[in-house]
């Protein structure tokens, strides 16, 4: 680990993103979704109409990269939670996507796994919430036929889309 990675992007933007943690790319430029992941979703936002530079805030669950990449322990993501609702508290955005079982887990509570949660608006606390896919996951699985990971994610984000720029 070698910095805290707080977030990028617009702090007054509608949308707002959160993954799991930092990875390597993250911990050394010190802003989130920068690496391939980064990279990945960026290109799926571009793709769907969203400027993820004007529209969007990124920010992660976890705010140091844990050793070895690993995915963050319940320990771990409870410590760093308390920062993560300030920020959302902060931001106030009215939209937030959620990538991955880690950034789920901790926001929505549940123990679901994404298929049966991902593509669906939830209500919580006055803002509405869609779980996607975590660009990873894509990366590992990067077949673009209909009804694969990477067609569903991209069918969700334009549907965040189009309820992002309804406004």
């Amino acid at each position: 680990m070698k910095r805290l990675v707080i977030g990028r992007g617009n702090v007054y933007a509608d949308l707002l993103i959160i993954g799991e943690a930092p990875g390597a790319e993250e911990d050394l430029e010190g802003k989130p979704y920068v690496g391939k992941s980064g990279k990945l979703l960026n290109n799926l936002l571009r793709e769907v109409g969203i400027d993820n530079k004007k529209d969007v805030y990124f920010c992660n669950v976890i705010k140091c990269r844990p050793p070895n990449n690993r995915k963050p322990t319940t320990k771990e993501i409870n410590i760093h939670k308390p920062w993560l609702l300030q920020q959302i508290k902060l931001v106030d955005p009215k939209y937030i996507v959620l990538t991955g079982s880690t950034a789920m887990k901790a926001i929505l509570e549940v123990k679901d796994s994404i298929s049966n949660l991902r593509g669906e608006w939830i209500e919580k606390d006055g803002r509405e919430i869609m779980v996607i896919f975590h660009p990873s996951y894509l990366l590992r699985f990067p077949s673009k036929e209909i009804n694969k990971p990477y067609q569903l994610t991209l069918k969700d984000l334009e549907n965040v889309s189009s309820k992002l720029y309804a406004l």
